[in-house]
């Protein structure tokens, strides 16, 4: 579904990404695990064509996306819910959802909100709310629901369980999970190691812009490299 070969992408005179290989195929979860500041977001934000690569190719069911806009992109199905939920605070549940289909899945509006109230009830019980009031939590399920508005492909998740509890987090992965069970394809980029490798089939390990470690989420798991760096074992 997604294939990446030879990423390299930067900002002025940094290079962030050093030539990312990686891809992901229909309907399973892949985890793309590292810690700050060693190019996950950049590497979003390139998918998603608001950097633009330096090098190296990017092909999303079978088609190049090269010099694509990011309304192209989303047009095409490859969605991001991105860091930080990005929601718009002032105006209400119900707008901030369909703004999720306003570039994609436009016509089936109505359908989709009402399954967007099925997986979260509590954005149903909430929709009068300016967005800006809800929990933590609330507010993640409602930047996740915005990107379901468009009827992704593929979706990306960029630190979903940032600034969650405990407790939270564990929702938010099983949601995840059902997601992916309902036969939709997700990207999963995470800081949260354990639970993300639990969950996802593969998993790429990002180190200093390259990918340090990749392969099945099981032996990605086992190797003593991410256990020492990221586990402290």
């Amino acid at each position: 579904m997604l294939e990446v070969e030879g990423l390299r992408a930067g900002y002025g005179s940094v290079e962030i990404l050093r030539g990312i290989d990686m891809k992901v195929e229909a309907g399973e979860i892949v985890a793309v695990l590292g810690s700050n500041g060693v190019g996950k977001t950049t590497l979003n934000m390139v998918l998603s064509g608001l950097v633009r690569p330096r090098g190296g190719t990017i092909r999303f069911c079978g088609r190049s996306l090269a010099g694509a806009s990011p309304a192209e992109i989303v047009a095409s199905g490859l969605i991001q819910v991105p860091e930080g939920r990005r929601i718009f605070p002032n105006m209400g549940v119900r707008e901030n959802l369909e703004l999720g289909s306003y570039g994609r899945a436009k016509p089936n509006r109505a359908a989709n909100l009402e399954k967007v109230f099925a997986i979260f009830p509590r954005l149903k019980e909430r929709i009068g709310q300016f967005a800006g009031t809800l929990s933590g939590g609330e507010q993640q399920m409602l930047a996740i629901g915005r990107g379901l508005m468009a009827e992704p492909k593929l979706l990306i998740l960029d630190e979903p369980s940032l600034g969650l509890s405990p407790l939270l987090v564990e929702e938010m992965f099983a949601l995840i999970n059902s997601l992916n069970a309902d036969g939709l394809s997700i990207m999963l980029v995470e800081q949260n190691v354990v639970q993300s490798l639990e969950l996802a089939g593969r998993a790429y390990v990002i180190e200093n812009g390259e990918v340090a470690i990749a392969g099945s989420a099981a032996s990605v798991a086992a190797d003593p490299e991410l256990r020492r760096t990221y586990l402290g074992l």
